[in-house]
């Protein structure tokens, strides 16, 4: 059947399903907006594509009592350093000291307490006491009513860039 062009009515006729040689249909062809989300299978977006400014880059529920990981992502390893003391390590380390993060915490009882940043440093990732870098970040766990260092039950940390 020979492929029809009527470019007063706008069609096109003799055409099949997988009738076209490959490469006729390429990305320059499709419409604007033509994948929907709703379109994407579920998992079918990997972290490297996202690309996004301002996206979570890691996280990780953290036990303090039991020393152990309950759930994290891009968190390569946890240091206890002492009581309500802990340094976290970044599996694929930033670009650099510009992200920020956020932090709570709950004791056994329930208490919240308050997730602290032991000091700055902008210094290479060498450092031991540098608190603030490309691969980790160290805080502190300190209670409200007492303003003194406790093991956290979970320590809840994120961290954006």
């Amino acid at each position: 059947m020979p492929i029809v062009f009527n470019e007063s009515a706008g069609t096109i006729s003799g055409i099949s399903v997988g009738g076209l040689p490959n490469g006729i249909v390429d990305a320059d062809m499709l419409a604007t907006n033509a994948v929907t989300t709703a379109k994407i299978a579920d998992d079918a977006v990997t972290d490297a594509k996202e690309n996004l400014s301002g996206s979570l880059k890691a996280w990780i529920n953290y036990d303090g009592y039991g020393n152990s990981i309950r759930a994290s992502y891009n968190i390569a390893s946890v240091t206890d350093n002492g009581t309500g003391d802990y340094t976290f390590f970044i599996d694929t380390d930033f670009s650099d000291v510009n992200y920020c993060w956020t932090g709570t915490s709950t004791t056994a009882t329930g208490t919240e307490g308050i997730v602290r940043l032991i000091g700055f440093s902008s210094a290479s990732s060498g450092a031991s006491n540098a608190a603030h870098l490309a691969d980790r970040t160290r805080v502190s766990v300190v209670l409200p009513s007492d303003n003194d260092l406790h093991d956290a039950r979970q320590v809840m940390v994120q961290w954006i860039r």
